[in-house]
């Protein structure tokens, strides 16, 4: 976990400040506070620590920072630590539905990401079931209206459909390839290879990050 939020690429992507980089000290006036001072009030003053003063595990435990989750949890699956990666997806998944159906539109991206992920990692790791599960959360979604959470939407229609290929369920797998062709014809290409009866397994460019919008 301290490895992951020291990599500069994930501190850039989490909005943290360069490590190398000097931190400037803030400087407080000394004020009394009422012995009285509630939980609520203390609780208030704990929710304004700026982002790069919290610690790993206060950062990873704020249901605000589902998006650190998702971050490492890609990271590991490109760097092969399936298990890890699959916990990780799995926490963001569970931080989501903690209060309930996600619908706000950050929300709904990382709950597709998250999904589409972590069913690659459970698929990469033989438990096919179990990544299905994972993509068809996704297509069970209403397709988004914002334009990134509607390209990770059609992406995880691909790797659904190479999972069912491998499943031996064709035509489920060619419906969803042909809903994503619709969207973006660049689809086109894994559908060809469908037809022609040739390997399917089409996450390798989507998990390395050649068609990965930005988070």
């Amino acid at each position: 976990m301290h490895l992951s939020l020291n990599h500069p690429v994930i501190r850039e992507k989490l909005g943290l400040p360069d490590k190398a980089a000097p931190v400037p000290t803030a400087t407080h006036g000394v004020t009394d506070a009422p012995e009285e001072e509630t939980q609520v009030d203390l609780t208030r003053k704990q929710r304004k620590v700026p982002v790069h003063q919290l610690s790993p595990q206060e950062l990873l435990a704020n249901p605000e920072y589902v998006r650190a989750l998702v971050v490492m949890g890609q990271t590991l699956l490109q760097n092969g630590d399936l298990a890890d990666a699959t916990e990780y997806l799995e926490r963001a998944i569970t931080k989501l539905f903690l209060i309930g159906h996600p619908t706000k539109v950050e929300e709904v991206d990382l709950l597709i990401l998250a999904s589409q992920w972590a069913g690659v990692a459970y698929i990469r790791q033989g438990r096919h079931a179990e990544g299905i599960k994972h993509l068809e959360r996704v297509a069970n979604l209403k397709e988004p209206k914002d334009l990134k959470s509607k390209a990770h939407y059609y992406d995880a229609f691909v790797l659904l459909a190479s999972a069912l290929y491998g499943e031996g369920r064709k035509d489920e797998a060619a419906k969803y390839l042909r809903m994503a062709v619709a969207y973006n014809p660049a689809n086109q290409v894994y559908l060809e290879q469908y037809e022609k009866g040739e390997e399917t397994n089409f996450d390798g460019d989507l998990v390395n990050g050649r068609r990965r919008g930005d988070y």
